[in-house]
């Protein structure tokens, strides 16, 4: 059995994810289709992310990205959380996971429904999502609020969990847009405000070609391990949200190649990738909250160090901004209220780093400019740097 060490792995994620100067993309759907789909949660995250693997960064190329060329789109799929990436991977993420989760919300909502004592059902939902899109189609683009104006049935209140202690009254229009997104029939198109803003507008779209489930969840697993391999089964099961039996199953699929890992654990990479990964040029990067490079395994080991967690974390287990050097987390960085970009390193890693960071930092600082960042997740160290 090949054995890949720990060095090994952070040399491919510096390449493959396309964090090295020299490996950087020249595209957002590049710089997407390196870690196969970015986390879009917060609305920063995702030009940061993109922005950190290119050769020259720019905000308005990842806006034209997502709503000119349309060349990289959101989904609600991997663990039920909102990610972007590029057309050719969208619709097997969609049928691999974004189906199963529209569904369920879907159900979930039609219960909330019926748990209310008012007349709502399966009917009254159907025509207030046709009502919904027949006034997005007439406006073009609009946002909730505006959709909610223009449509009575979206100012609905009903009660949820009634008789319990977290009774409340909520508003439907979020919710029934949510479930036209997840379903494909709506995305979501040019915020109001800056790009770091998530007051987004909405516009009709068209929901993606059917793949059958298989295949698609081979083809995700293919792709995932290509950029993060090695990785266990239990990483994948993680990443996608998929149970393990489906990850082993994906896996199988694609004749996934098992390798020992430095700790003794088994993990698999696609077939025939298990040459020595040539060296790179040192490195540093600062990335976004949330970024795939720190949240693509369950087990993070091998490129953080244990100790450096509680500072790095919130308690619900979103990392915050990180600053790395040759493929591990060693500090985090924020930016204070008078768009200063400043760090803290949680180990020495030398001159050369220190250097090196000096450096990432500036350029971040060029093309963000004015724009002020606040990560919607906030660490314990960001918020000391912040202070």
């Amino acid at each position: 059995m090949h054995r890949i060490s720990n060095e090994q792995r952070r040399t491919r994620l510096g390449r493959r994810h396309r964090l090295v100067p020299s490996a950087r993309a020249t595209t957002p759907v590049e710089a997407a289709d390196a870690v196969v789909a970015l986390h879009a949660t917060d609305a920063a995250t995702l030009y940061l992310s993109v922005c950190a693997r290119l050769t020259d960064a720019d905000s308005a190329t990842v806006e034209r990205a997502l709503y000119d060329d349309v060349a990289l789109v959101r989904l609600l799929s991997l663990r039920n959380t909102l990610f972007a990436m590029s057309r050719e991977v969208a619709p097997h993420v969609d049928a691999s996971t974004a189906r199963a989760i529209a569904a369920k919300e879907r159900r979930t909502f039609l219960k909330h429904l019926a748990d209310d004592s008012g007349n709502l059902d399966e009917r009254w939902l159907a025509e207030t999502e046709a009502a919904t899109l027949a006034a997005l189609t007439t406006r073009g683009a609009a946002t909730g609020s505006e959709l909610s104006a223009a449509v009575p049935a979206l100012r609905t209140k009903i009660t949820v969990f009634p008789g319990k202690k977290w009774q409340a009254e909520q508003g439907v229009a979020s919710r029934v847009i949510r479930l036209l997104a997840a379903d494909g029939h709506i995305r979501r198109d040019r915020p109001r405000g800056s790009w770091t803003s998530s007051q987004f507008r909405w516009t009709a779209a068209t929901p993606w070609p059917a793949v059958p489930v298989p295949e698609a969840k081979a083809e995700v697993a293919r792709r995932w391990l290509h950029s993060y391999g090695p990785a266990t089964e239990a990483d994948l099961a993680w990443w996608t949200g998929w149970t393990l039996t489906d990850s082993r199953r994906a896996l199988a699929v694609i004749d996934a190649e098992e390798v020992q890992l430095d700790d003794g654990v088994s993990g698999f990479v696609v077939p025939g990738d298990t040459a020595p990964e040539p060296p790179v040029e040192p490195w540093a990067a600062l990335l976004p909250a949330l970024d795939p490079s720190a949240m693509g395994w369950a087990d993070r080991t091998f490129h953080l160090d244990a100790e450096h967690r509680s500072a790095l974390f919130d308690r619900a287990g979103n990392i915050g901004p990180t600053v790395w050097w040759n493929g591990k987390i060693i500090g985090g960085w924020a930016q204070r209220a008078d768009g200063e970009v400043v760090w803290r390193l949680l180990t020495d890693p030398g001159q050369e780093a220190v250097a090196a960071i000096g450096v990432e930092a500036a350029r971040l600082s060029e093309w963000v400019g004015d724009t002020r960042i606040t990560p919607r997740f906030r660490t314990p160290l960001e918020r000391e740097l912040t202070s």
